[in-house]
């Protein structure tokens, strides 16, 4: 007795060493029996008998194959029942179609499976649960294989069917006995292991590995079937039963090789051809193995993917479909320039190697002048797409299908396939990218394709000249640029013009999305709710000009912030800081850039200052510095003094002519509107007024604050300057403007009682206003750009003289304040600058503006 136990200790001790030897050794009998058979079989006829099979019959193998293999699923949906963690439907569908494909190649519920379920199913649960509930379905995998070998044993010994396979009757015996020996052990063996192993799952577990057995052996007659093949089928259930028993004894991973050994043998019983047996088999190897597992290792990789994804917070998918989206847009673009020069010169491809290479990669259509049109077609949608605009994706996904389509017909090669089909998966895999509701097109895009399309326009009527008899007999003409026909010429002319036509279409198409901003008329109370409930800036009451789009953040219904902007093609350029609440700034300025980044836009913030300049740069905008605005400190201005001479000098001159300062209230009389106006005119000698960052004369705006005057001894204005409320303890003013017979001086001395005034009445500080381009782009160190930028400024605005301004202002401002630029990092700072002098030199429209609202729950 002791002997036994010490050879059972031995043996377990080196068990695995046993398996490898026994695995290793029946491998070598089926290569050995698979070697003989191969040997017995012609490749031309296995090639014939493929050739044979019919389209239809190979797709009904899919579709029966893909449906045979769903029963496996009911291990997984048993499994999660085991566990404590919750499964959405969807997840375990996919784990399970993963889980089950893989152990079929690899193996019945072997390690692979153990492992990936437990990968898959690990939330919320102990190794010890996960352990417990793979080893339960384990048990249960085989108990439909079972019942085959029980109908199998049936047909053979009761019915006579396949009675040639009663000598396997030892394999058919013990695949039966499997099925209670199971239900026997599990019944009547008191342990823990088994308290959760109810009757209603048991026979969950049974009735799916049932199905699951009775399927896969159903498709495999089914196939000989669909191939033709004229035996008694019913025969084949006994063989399939053995020939499954024994690729489960060998171990071998899908018993590849014992399995299909034999079922050649087997099959040959009942007068099946070796070389239809190895067909048989290949089918049913390829639609119940092969392509199931390929989908099983898609949804493999997209959970590993999400797990990494998740793990790196996003970013690595974020970089696939960025990666995915730049390849699209300049597949689409190439593809276009390819298409439109080969139809420009149709030879082109024979004489130029690299364009030759390139053209095989690009999708082509019927003729020439479809050639061109979609040529041009697929530059309008790479602009759409490029811009990830919503509407863009559907006309891309039809163009790119029917181009892939066309193509493939044409030249059906495995290069251009691979090709095609990666770019067809790089147009769903950017497709979240596709967000924005509308396209705006910029001023750079415009240059390019403008320029573009007239270069291919002059180039194609170049070519044409090139194509007319007289010119080819005075001179040498390259066979790339010959036109089979002059109609054929003609033909692409057209196509170029119906083109351009198609391509104003397709703009017009991608701009006109539905917006998801609101839109209300002007409405001053809510502009004077915000300034009044939370203060204003030194720019806020320019709110009142109305030549400014507003845009309001909104919290709980309630106005929180406002922001003043004009549109410029693709740009948004904001007025200024927003005006509110400051605890809700950065809040604001967030969904700002969310709805216009949506919207297709792209913010400017025009004269900000260096904290929020700083705020913006961590969003990814760089900055220019546009000027400095000067500050009086009021408390500390004083006429005494040396340095105040000449103006105290200049105040008495003025109290001895009778000239007057006076502050007048709103609302004002036409009587008075219409002097001020005549003063307005006087000054701007017919120049039209700059406006945006600036007030202009409006009776509505001059209604808003107190209008500071000088009157002449007789009572007439001479001079006035607009006072402008900031709501804080900083004074301002706008507009300042003088007549004709105001003798010189009158602005100092305007400048005097201002600062005086609003000394008495408790401000801190007098704002004098911006100096533009004070100090930019004047070193010889800096940016082309700035110094571009400082040119295109300062010969932009129509009157003013920006060095002047600094040295007047110089002779009272205490301190000075950087103002900045702030632009989306890569944009072009030389257009935005041409679009805010654009904007500041609008003609004055004094009608209402829109009002952009965004409301937060």
């Amino acid at each position: 007795m002791q002997i036994l136990r010490n050879a059972w200790a031995a043996i377990n001790r080196h068990m695995m060493l046993l398996r490898l030897l026994f695995v290793f050794s029946v491998l070598l009998y089926v290569v050995h029996e698979i070697g003989r058979d191969l040997q017995q079989i012609s490749g031309a006829q296995v090639a014939a008998i493929f050739a044979n099979q019919s389209m239809t019959s190979l797709f009904v193998m899919l579709v029966v194959g893909f449906i045979a293999v769903t029963p496996m699923l009911n291990y997984d949906f048993n499994i999660v029942k085991f566990l404590p963690g919750t499964f959405k439907r969807g997840y375990v569908i996919r784990s399970g179609w993963t889980v089950n494909t893989f152990t079929n190649i690899a193996g019945f519920g072997g390690l692979l499976g153990a492992s990936l379920r437990a990968n898959f199913y690990s939330k919320g649960a102990t190794r010890k649960e996960i352990l417990f509930a793979i080893s339960k379905i384990a048990l249960f995998l085989l108990t439909g294989l079972s019942l085959v070998c029980w109908i199998a044993l049936f047909q053979v010994f009761v019915l006579g069917i396949g009675t040639i396979f009663a000598r396997y009757w030892i394999w058919l015996v013990g695949g039966a006995l499997y099925f209670p020996v199971v239900l026997l052990t599990t019944r009547f063996t008191d342990s823990e292991f088994f308290n959760d192993l109810t009757w209603r799952r048991q026979l969950s577990l049974m009735t799916g590995s049932s199905f699951e057995w009775l399927s896969c052996t159903l498709f495999f007659i089914f196939i000989g079937y669909l191939m033709g093949i004229k035996v008694d089928l019913a025969a084949v259930v006994p063989m399939f039963a053995v020939a499954s028993v024994a690729g489960v004894v060998s171990m071998i991973p899908g018993g590849i090789g014992s399995f299909d050994t034999f079922m050649i043998t087997g099959l040959g019983f009942i007068g099946v051809g070796k070389a239809d047996a190895l067909v048989w088999l290949l089918l049913y190897r390829i639609f119940y193995y092969i392509l199931p597992f390929l989908v099983g290792v898609v949804f493999f990789v997209n959970d590993a993917g999400s797990r990494f994804n998740k793990a790196f917070e996003g970013l690595p998918l974020q970089l696939f479909r960025r990666v995915a989206h730049v390849f699209l847009t300049l597949f689409l673009w190439f593809s276009g320039v390819m298409i439109i020069l080969v139809s420009t010169f149709p030879h082109l491809q024979e004489y130029n190697k690299i364009y030759g290479a390139f053209y095989g990669y690009v999708v082509y259509f019927a003729n020439q002048a479809t050639n061109i049109i979609m040529g041009f077609l697929l530059i309008g949608l790479a602009r759409g797409v490029n811009s990830r605009v919503k509407r863009a994706f559907w006309p891309t996904t039809i163009v790119l299908i029917m181009a892939t389509l066309n193509t493939l017909w044409k030249d059906p090669s495995i290069k251009i396939s691979v090709f095609l089909v990666a770019v067809l998966f790089a147009l769903w895999l950017s497709h979240k990218e596709f967000y924005r509701e509308h396209f705006e097109y910029s001023w750079g895009a415009i240059l390019v394709d403008g320029l573009s399309f007239v270069g291919i326009f002059i180039t194609y009527i170049v070519v044409g000249v090139y194509n007319t008899p007289n010119y080819q007999r005075l001179h040498h003409v390259p066979r790339a640029a010959l036109f089979p026909t002059e109609r054929v010429w003609f033909s692409g002319l057209t196509a170029i013009a119906i083109a351009m036509v198609i391509l104003v279409v397709v703009y017009w198409y991608l701009h006109n999305g539905k917006s998801s901003i609101f839109t209300t008329p002007f409405d001053a109370s809510r502009v004077d709710h915000v300034i009044q409930t939370y203060g204003g800036n030194e720019v806020s009451h320019l709110a009142y000009l109305k030549d400014k789009l507003l845009y309001f953040y909104q919290v709980d219904g309630e106005d929180k912030v406002f922001f003043m902007y004009q549109k410029k093609a693709d740009r948004l350029i904001v007025m200024g800081e927003p005006v509110g609440d400051p605890a809700y700034r950065d809040a604001a300025i967030d969904d700002f850039l969310d709805v216009a980044d949506k919207e297709g836009y792209s913010i400017v913030f025009y004269e900000i200052d260096e904290d929020m300049t700083m705020s913006l740069h961590e969003k990814g905008y760089d900055f220019f510095k546009f000027g400095e605005e000067g500050f009086v400190d009021l408390p500390s201005f004083s006429m005494d003094g040396k340095k105040r001479k000449t103006d105290r000098n200049l105040m008495s001159k003025f109290d001895r002519d009778g000239i007057t300062f006076e502050e007048l209230q709103p609302p004002f009389s036409e009587q008075t509107l219409a002097e001020l106006r005549e003063i307005s005119n006087a000054w701007l000698d017919g120049q039209n007024e700059s406006g945006f960052s600036l007030g202009f004369f409006d009776d509505y705006y001059l209604n808003q604050a107190s209008i500071y005057v000088m009157r002449n001894q007789d009572g007439h204005i001479i001079a006035f300057t607009t006072n402008m409320p900031t709501h804080t303890d900083v004074a301002s003013i706008d507009l300042m403007r003088y007549g004709k017979d105001a003798p010189s001086g009158t602005m100092d001395v305007m400048f005097i009682h201002l600062l005086q005034l609003n000394a008495a009445q408790g401000f801190k500080d007098f704002n004098m206003g911006m100096t533009p381009l004070a100090n930019v782009g004047v070193s010889r160190f800096s940016f082309i750009e700035e110094r571009i930028a400082h040119l295109i400024y300062e010969y932009g605005y129509r009157f003013y003289g920006f060095q002047g301004l600094r040295n007047y202002k110089e002779k009272y401002v205490t301190s000075w304040h950087g103002k900045y630029i702030a632009y989306r990092r890569r944009s072009s700072l030389v257009f935005t600058m041409m679009q805010i002098t654009a904007v500041v030199n609008a003609k004055r429209n004094n009608g209402e503006k829109r009002v952009l609202i965004f409301r937060r729950k």
